[in-house]
């Protein structure tokens, strides 16, 4: 008897709470050591788990993680396009007053921070951060929680794995 792996509804959810989380105004500040970023892919492994009979291992926990990094990067892409959008007025005047009071600031720079297209940049600087260190720290939460959700079997127990023929 064999199972395979449905990393797909692990990973949705764990980069749903990851992306939720980390998107959210203030909510955000728990990501100071990574905290959500970290808990979206053990959460992930944690469903994995669940959702697996056999015990599933470091390496399982580490793909559902990457997968709830990539996912969660979306979901943060896709939350904060409104939120930054709707908060830019506030932003935007907060900059300026900054930059009232700056003297030394290079016109051109003054510019920029004015510019819509310095939001879009920013949005898709987000967006690629997330992508890459989410996945990252993601994945290491996979295998976090991958090591501390990892069912144990019975003493005397096999698990049966399918493993396919070697041909010379």
């Amino acid at each position: 008897m064999s199972t395979t792996i449905n990393y797909t509804k692990p990973a949705l959810i764990g980069g749903a709470a990851m992306g939720v989380l980390s998107a959210l105004p203030i909510v955000n500040m728990g990501n100071c050591c990574c905290l959500w970023v970290l808990g979206g892919g053990a959460i992930a492994a944690y469903l994995l788990q669940q959702d697996h009979p056999a015990p599933i291992n470091l390496g399982d926990g580490a793909l559902v993680g990457l997968l709830a990094g990539v996912f969660g990067a979306f979901v943060i892409l896709v939350i904060s396009i409104p939120l930054t959008l709707l908060l830019e007025p506030i932003q935007r005047q907060f900059i300026t007053g900054l930059l009232e009071r700056m003297d030394n600031v290079p016109p051109r720079l003054r510019d920029l921070a004015m510019n819509g297209g310095f939001t879009a940049l920013r949005i898709v600087g987000q967006f690629m951060f997330w992508l890459v260190i989410g996945s990252a720290f993601s994945t290491l939460g996979g295998v976090i929680g991958a090591a501390i959700f990892q069912k144990k079997l019975p003493p005397g127990s096999t698990v049966i794995v399918d493993v396919p023929p070697v041909t010379p």
